[in-house]
């Protein structure tokens, strides 16, 4: 198993003094982003890697010696949103990165299903979260229409170049869950999509992450080590399905998610949120969410994130780090015979 992290917190550094930086902490991977909602800081040249081996065997030369490797590509976004600013440029971004993949002798690339908007001529996508009534269900059959075309023709091109596209269960897309991930591929007959395990979006919906990988199984493919922490006091009241966020202004800092759509601010009396591990659960939790993964697939990939606004970038890598060599510790006391390669 290899246990690394996702670049996009080290975008404020060159490609050489992330891998330093990831080095130190005893890690061994980093998920490198590769577009979407993200700018690709890291690999810039996605296209040139694709088309020219030469490229592609001088990318990889950074990474020689350094102690760490590309665990995979990330190019998490909406490719299914109806406006084609957004949803057109990150649907070809996908594609660009699977190419990219394939040329660099990787075979995961990590995204989103994708939302599309409600009905045809819509602009704005539209998230069904409890499809009660029968309205509801017409937005859902049409959006997965939709989303099954995108993804067979998507499994087609992975397949192609002996690449897996890996989903996160994220809100705000078709698929977020276990059962909307098995739809996806019974729609499809997909067998090169399947899901990224991040952990942090199946706690606050109350789900329990090992138990997702347990029921999955072979339909994961790739992992984020994310933690998550209700604030009760906030929960009780307004529950997790909290929409108290702020629109930030033009003169503030935000962060572009396409076309002329920005991030908010995070709800300042917010009923969850976004923690370094071992802040929401401990060391022991991720030992069993290793030993899950590790069950799957011992070549695994699981990468830390880092959310943690009471953490700056490097110090929420410190204790996440430290939180998930101790949890890989603890199951390797329990499997000697495993290996992080």
């Amino acid at each position: 198993m290899k246990l690394g992290v996702y670049n996009a917190i080290l975008h404020d550094r060159p490609l050489g003094e992330a891998l330093k930086v990831i080095a130190d902490l005893g890690l061994d991977g980093i998920e490198i982003n590769s577009g979407g909602f993200l700018p690709p800081v890291h690999i810039q040249e996605l296209d040139e890697i694709a088309a020219d081996p030469a490229v592609a065997k001088k990318y990889l030369a950074q990474f020689e010696r350094t102690g760490v490797s590309i665990a995979g590509l990330n190019c998490n976004g909406n490719p299914l949103h109806p406006n084609p600013e957004i949803g057109a440029k990150h649907a070809e971004d996908l594609r660009r990165s699977i190419r990219a993949a394939a040329a660099l002798g990787q075979d995961r690339v990590v995204t989103m299903s994708g939302l599309p908007g409600g009905e045809p001529g819509a602009t704005r996508p539209n998230w069904i979260v409890n499809a009660w009534n029968s309205a509801a269900l017409d937005v859902l059959d049409y959006q997965w229409e939709i989303a099954a075309a995108f993804w067979s023709e998507i499994d087609q091109l992975a397949k192609d170049h002996g690449v897996k596209v890996a989903l996160e269960l994220h809100p705000q897309n078709v698929v977020f869950n276990a059962r909307d991930a098995r739809k996806l591929i019974e729609l499809t007959g997909a067998t090169n999509v399947g899901v990224e395990l991040d952990a942090s979006h199946l706690f606050w919906q109350q789900a329990d992450p090992v138990a997702v990988v347990r029921d999955l199984g072979p339909l994961i493919f790739h992992a984020a080590a994310k933690d998550i922490r209700i604030n009760p006091e906030h929960a009780r009241l307004n529950g997790v399905l909290d929409n108290g966020f702020r629109r930030l202004s033009p003169d503030e800092p935000r962060t572009n998610l396409g076309g002329s759509e920005w991030a908010n601010e995070w709800p300042q009396d917010s009923s969850w949120d976004f923690v370094a591990l071992g802040k929401g659960h401990d060391s022991a939790y991720w030992a069993e969410f290793i030993a899950a993964l590790y069950e799957i697939d011992p070549g695994m990939c699981l990468n830390i994130e880092h959310e943690d606004t009471e953490l700056g970038p490097i110090e929420g890598l410190e204790v996440a780090a430290a939180v998930l060599k101790d949890a890989w510790g603890s199951y390797q006391g329990t499997n000697p015979e495993a290996t992080r390669e």
